[in-house]
């Protein structure tokens, strides 16, 4: 590692970027990720002072509107009409439709918004209340979940993903931490466009650490908690659901321990689920809020397949919606179901993590009604490989903030993107770490090469040039195929990633330094 030249004392001392990196990186670990994590808040802190999703745009405004509104009908109207269509809670403005967990928290952070700012959140006369002190509000309640529960569900990953592998560079461990807490993308959608999703990432997060640790039931929680939260983490399940199975098949007594697991889940889900266990109408309200089949099979210009295919085949049009509901289910689990295969048959740890990106990135690519906010989900177990696929990461994290970009333009979100993708640049390239590994051809890195200056070329056009009245989404729709052909790339490399250690006994597996 270069070492700056020590100073003169005729001059003000100064630590070049390699010397304060070496400073980090000679820490304790808890101490590296302080470090690291007062970083990530400031950078968090600099996104949060731009516009959000919506600002000053009546009447209906946009996602930060929306997180408002359920907080003011959560502590305004009982926990049975939170999903009730009524005269003070019309479903068709910013109707709740996360499950029960998000109205908790809805409801919590609802209580310290009137706290400090009544007005905020008074039911029916809030709406559209944009005030300096309720942004502020709003703004600090992403931060405090960020630092409550991913912060510290990153640590406990780093933590177990590192243990009893004492001759790890610090460099590499410190470097995994940087890249899952400055995420560019987490960043821009939590703290510039405006959502919660650090929640239920957070505890996707943590529930992967304990299964890693081998602390089944408390993941199976944890995961739980991820799913009451946020219906997307469902995207996980299938990796989850393999992995444990396969697990359960390989001990002695493996009906007990499917039972064990199962009565978490149940346990679990109705704990969180009792105010609407009352009646079979009650449960039904709430589960028709959480699969919203009218919106239709997309919306916007997402970077999956049916959209992007729908410049040549008009799915809405030629399919019923009963119809795209199964095609959906069908090509979801076709695309899923190698992994899972792999993973019931040989359930490796590492075979695990792949699973989870794999699994996330099919339902991402094939499932019904997603939009590009979803990407954030394959990218956390991407997050979680990076040292091992630090290339492939760099690709997916280019082709993923290209996909939102035109999300986060409508946002004026331009100058905070640029900033956390030039920073994103110059974290991945932190001295000490190699980022060759995964690579053994040169096609991948063509291949990326020429995804990146297709895409340098299509941030100018799609910030200068006016497309033509004719094709108003003309470069949304460029954006978009590019995008999805660098994602379907990333998900075949990846399966073939997890199928490659199936050929090598699974106690091979664990004789590995790390996990």
């Amino acid at each position: 590692m270069a070492i700056g030249k020590k100073k003169s004392n005729n001059s003000p001392q100064t630590i070049s970027e390699p010397e304060i990196w070496s400073f980090i990186t000679s820490q304790t670990s808890k101490s590296c990720f302080l470090f690291i994590a007062l970083f990530a808040v400031f950078i968090r802190l600099a996104v949060a002072l731009h516009p959000y999703s919506g600002a000053n745009t009546p009447p209906i405004f946009g996602d930060y509107e929306a997180q408002r509104h359920w907080m003011e009908i959560t502590i305004n109207l009982p926990p049975k009409d939170w999903y009730r269509n009524s005269t003070v809670n019309d479903l068709k403005y910013w109707g709740l439709d996360y499950p029960p967990l998000t109205a908790y928290q809805s409801y919590f952070h609802g209580i310290l918004l009137r706290f400090f700012d009544p007005p905020s959140v008074a039911l029916s006369s809030s709406h559209g209340y944009e005030s300096y002190i309720g942004k502020l509000l709003m703004r600090w309640t992403v931060l405090m979940s960020d630092l409550m529960i991913f912060f510290p569900a990153v640590l406990y990953f780093v933590t177990v993903y590192y243990s009893g592998n004492p001759d790890d560079k610090k460099s590499s461990k410190a470097w995994h931490i940087l890249m899952i807490l400055l995420n560019p993308c987490l960043i821009l959608i939590d703290h510039g466009h405006f959502q919660y999703n650090c929640i239920s990432l957070g505890l996707t997060t943590a529930a992967v650490a304990a299964i890693l640790s081998n602390r089944d039931l408390v993941g199976s929680m944890l995961f739980c908690l991820a799913l009451n939260h946020k219906q997307m983490s469902a995207y996980y399940a299938p990796a989850f659901f393999a992995y444990l199975l396969g697990k359960c098949l390989r001990r002695q007594r493996p009906i007990v321990e499917v039972l064990k697991l199962g009565l978490v889940v149940v346990g679990t889900f109705a704990l969180i689920w009792c105010p609407y266990l009352n009646s079979v109408d009650a449960f039904l309200e709430v589960l028709s809020r959480l699969a919203p089949f009218e919106r239709g099979i997309y919306e916007d210009y997402v970077a999956n397949f049916w959209c992007t295919t729908s410049v040549a085949v008009k799915w809405k049009r030629l399919f019923t919606t009963q119809s795209l509901k199964l095609l959906s289910l069908v090509a979801t689990v076709s695309t899923c179901l190698p992994s899972m295969i792999q993973l019931v048959w040989s359930p490796t740890k590492r075979g695990f993590l792949h699973s989870l990106l794999n699994c996330s990135f099919s339902f991402y690519l094939f499932s019904f009604q997603v939009h590009e906010k979803s990407i954030l989900l394959p990218l956390l177990p991407a997050s979680f490989l990076v040292v091992e696929e630090p290339f492939v990461f760099q690709w997916f994290i280019h082709s993923a903030l290209l996909s939102m970009f035109p999300l986060l333009k409508r946002d004026n979100l331009v100058v905070p993107y640029a900033a956390m993708y030039g920073l994103f640049v110059l974290l991945y390239h932190a001295p000490g770490v190699r980022k060759d590994a995964g690579v053994s051809s040169s096609i991948p890195v063509i291949l990326k090469l020429f995804a990146s200056a297709c895409s340098l070329v299509i941030h100018i056009v799609y910030i200068t040039v006016t497309p033509p009245e004719k094709y108003p989404f003309l470069f949304e729709a460029v954006i978009m195929s590019l995008c999805f052909s660098q994602f379907v790339l990333i998900l075949i490399y990846i399966n073939l990633k997890q199928w490659a250690p199936s050929k090598i006994s699974s106690e091979a597996d664990t004789k590995k330094k790390r996990l």
